[in-house]
């Protein structure tokens, strides 16, 4: 891991382009290649970055960025893609690298992590025609807790959750990002899924074409029959 605080302004071209003025951010050099540009609020998502495979070159200035007070460039390019980030630092302050070794990867909450088993057991909660592709399934920042297909063979992520927050949501948000750029993935659609979701987080992922399922734990455990209530 390598992390850089710097002044600096991030250009990103390709599908879509996106531009960060000068300012003072935190760069993070992970081991697999993935670049982030961090800066002092938003939370925990990143302004922007590039997911490996992907190549980062260190180049001395041009005269106009040496004019403009650019002293390195960073050019981050996409591999598979013809995305590219130019990360232009102006004056670095720190520059730290540190070797963080194998992680043992999140502990889930153990209802949290019941629900993920018995829903992948019993996909066809989320529609007729769904099968389940895998658990935890890894992407560049992290694992989405289930990857399906529909009835008609499309990818769907499903993130679940005990209790479904605004947090929730963003977290799936960003795997869909990532996901939606891998061509053998794409379209990828995302399913939120949890005991009990907040209205605010409904609304925010219903906003984002994200569709919303309440489980019922004990259905899933085979201990109740939704089917045979009177209410």
């Amino acid at each position: 891991m390598r992390v850089v605080i710097a002044k600096c302004q991030v250009d990103y071209a390709g599908r879509l382009t996106a531009h960060l003025p000068l300012a003072t951010r935190v760069l993070m050099i992970k081991a697999d290649g993935s670049v982030l540009v961090h800066s002092d609020g938003g939370s925990y998502k990143p302004l922007n970055w590039m997911t490996p495979p992907c190549a980062l070159r260190e180049s001395e200035p041009d005269e106009a960025q040496a004019e403009a007070g650019f002293t390195r460039i960073w050019t981050i390019s996409q591999k598979k893609t013809d995305d590219t980030l130019v990360i232009s630092l102006a004056e670095v302050y720190e520059d730290i690298s540190r070797e963080l070794g194998t992680d043992p990867g999140l502990i889930k909450d153990g209802v949290e992590a019941h629900l993920q088993e018995l829903l992948a057991e019993h996909i066809e909660t989320l529609g007729d025609g769904f099968t389940t592709v895998r658990r935890e399934y890894m992407t560049a920042i992290g694992p989405v807790d289930i990857l399906a297909r529909d009835a008609a063979g499309a990818s769907v992520a499903v993130e679940i959750k005990r209790r479904g927050g605004i947090d929730g949501v963003e977290q799936l948000t960003r795997y869909l990002e990532l996901m939606n750029r891998d061509p053998a993935l794409s379209p990828v659609t995302g399913v939120f899924a949890a005991q009990e979701i907040r209205p605010q987080a409904r609304t925010l992922a219903e906003d984002r074409g994200i569709r919303c399922i309440t489980l019922d734990y004990d259905a899933l455990r085979g201990m109740d029959d939704p089917d045979t209530r009177l209410f």
